[in-house]
């Protein structure tokens, strides 16, 4: 099996992974306040990985230099930006417009790949990402209405997941995986807390009584292990073997996996509407893997040189 197949399924796997865990995040920060549940996430994640890198990739921590270390911090810094501006912007604004304004990262990673990187998407991830869109639009899009500030801190968090996909496609080209991956998510665990401390209650979010009721207790174990540590240490292994625009698409599918979900797990029904969004998500991310027709001018114009010679 070729490298970006695999990589594309990997990523689809934790893309599946933070869908169906979306149910149990909601139902645990009924409890516990967005930061501190991220705070004591990414901190459960990244010593984990600390573990693993000490246990088993010791070798690689010889290959830890300041570059290093700022390149991790800075993946790590877009990808705490991304989930703080969100959870300010769902303050202010609806879920279903968060879901939708969040997911036009899919439109994003091209357009600064282009500007940053001057890595040009092909005809067939162009028309997947615009497929995308529009689903991403029928899916979360329940209402619509005038534009407020919740929905320009949303759009900050497009942003910041953007460039963290972008940078991570960079990055994981030049460092070991976990320890790149290890600086990242305790970049996140650092902010998170600090962020926690200053704008949340901490005293009451991080209570014994609150931390053991069982589903704050359930979405922070398979959270930091499943939907933390190991769905990023996966994105910064594979993406070296795909574009970010790829990756773009294939994690629009997140809100799909999580509609499923709602719809076993919570009761949730879908719309017509959400149903044909869902249908043309995956028709964008199964047309984008459908490889680029090229037209072989080169080769045509030398067979004509060599009947003219």
């Amino acid at each position: 099996m070729k490298k970006p197949l695999v990589a594309d399924v990997s990523l689809l796997l934790v893309t599946i992974i933070w869908g169906t865990t979306f149910v149990l995040v909601q139902n645990a920060i009924d409890f516990l306040e967005p930061f501190s549940f991220n705070s004591i996430r990414f901190l459960a994640a990244a010593i984990l990985l600390i573990f693993c890198l000490v246990i088993f990739e010791k070798k690689q921590l010889k290959q830890l230099d300041i570059k290093l270390l700022l390149s991790g911090v800075f993946i790590g810094f877009w990808l705490f930006l991304g989930y703080a501006t969100q959870t300010i912007g769902l303050l202010y604004t609806t879920s279903s417009k968060a879901g939708f304004i969040t997911g036009l990262n899919v439109v994003l990673v091209p357009i600064f790949s282009m500007m940053l990187l001057k890595q040009f998407p092909n005809k067939n991830a162009v028309v997947g990402v615009l497929t995308a869109t529009i689903g991403l639009f029928l899916l979360t899009m329940t209402d619509v209405t005038s534009l407020n500030q919740g929905d320009g801190f949303v759009f900050i968090c497009a942003i910041s997941f953007a460039l963290q996909i972008i940078y991570t496609g960079k990055f994981s080209n030049k460092y070991p995986t976990l320890l790149l991956t290890v600086i990242q998510i305790s970049t996140v665990a650092v902010l998170s807390i600090f962020c926690s401390f200053l704008f949340e209650d901490w005293e009451k979010s991080f209570n014994p009584a609150i931390l053991l009721k069982q589903d704050v207790l359930i979405a922070l174990i398979i959270t930091s292990i499943f939907a933390t540590a190991l769905a990023f240490m996966i994105q910064t292994n594979f993406q070296r073997y795909t574009s970010a625009t790829r990756v773009a698409l294939i994690f629009a599918m997140e809100p799909v996996f999580a509609a499923i979900t709602g719809y076993y797990w919570a009761n949730e029904r879908l719309s017509y509407s959400a149903l044909i969004g869902c249908c043309l998500i995956f028709a964008g991310m199964i047309f984008a893997e459908m490889p680029a027709t090229k037209i072989p001018l080169l080769r045509k114009n030398k067979s004509i040189e060599d009947k003219v010679s």
